[in-house]
């Protein structure tokens, strides 16, 4: 039997748990190595080797060592999972788009506000609200009259915009105003294979 692939990740990482989440849904065999982020083990030897950026996740698979979440989205599904990416030119690219968002405004909006609250990040809490805004009201848009974010199934944009997204309001970002939004978190929720990120008890979640 191949060997499962290997998931660095911090369990409280929005980023990790997407790569951890896909890797669930997809059915693969994989282990997940925590690294010891408040010891300073990502900016250390031997992580360093593996990510020279010093951030997790990172993903082994036999040889070849990927990083980034959403490049590790890409290259479980183009090798394992190929419904998750359509082959489609034009699908592909809504399906960029949405990484895209995940990599900028969710990642500057939800997920900062949360490092805030979570973490004690010196952040600037008022930016990070109206960045989150501008993000969730795109995805609200979008997805009126739409279950997916791409096409009529769930793709890797799904996973990239979930774990931020659901854990907003640690984050002291509510999500009421968003019914589409919350819909598709749920539906991500009943996908034979999800798995949660833990919670945090902070913000609106407190």
């Amino acid at each position: 039997m191949p060997a499962p692939v290997r998931i660095h990740r911090f369990a409280k990482s929005g980023h990790s748990h997407r790569v951890e989440l896909f890797a669930s849904l997809i059915g693969i065999d994989y282990e997940l190595i925590d690294v010891d982020l408040a010891n300073g083990a990502h900016k250390a030897e031997p992580f360093l080797s593996l990510n020279p950026a010093g951030q997790v996740p990172v993903l082994e698979d036999g040889d070849t060592v990927i990083t980034d979440s959403n490049a590790i989205l890409v290259y479980l599904a183009r090798k394992y999972a190929p419904d998750w990416l359509p082959a489609s030119p034009v699908m592909e690219a809504q399906v960029q788009r949405f990484l895209s968002l995940a990599a900028g405004e969710i990642a500057n909006g939800p997920a900062a506000a949360r490092l805030i609250t979570v973490f004690g990040a010196a952040l600037d809490a008022d930016r990070c609200k109206a960045v989150a805004t501008i993000a969730l009201n795109r995805l609200e848009q979008h997805l009126q009259n739409r279950e997916w974010l791409v096409g009529a199934r769930p793709s890797i944009a799904d996973v990239a915009i979930y774990s931020y997204t659901a854990h907003a309001p640690e984050g002291n970002i509510s999500l009421e105003e968003y019914p589409n939004v919350r819909a598709l978190l749920t539906r991500i929720e009943h996908l034979k294979g999800f798995v949660p990120m833990p919670a945090t008890k902070a913000g609106l979640a407190a």
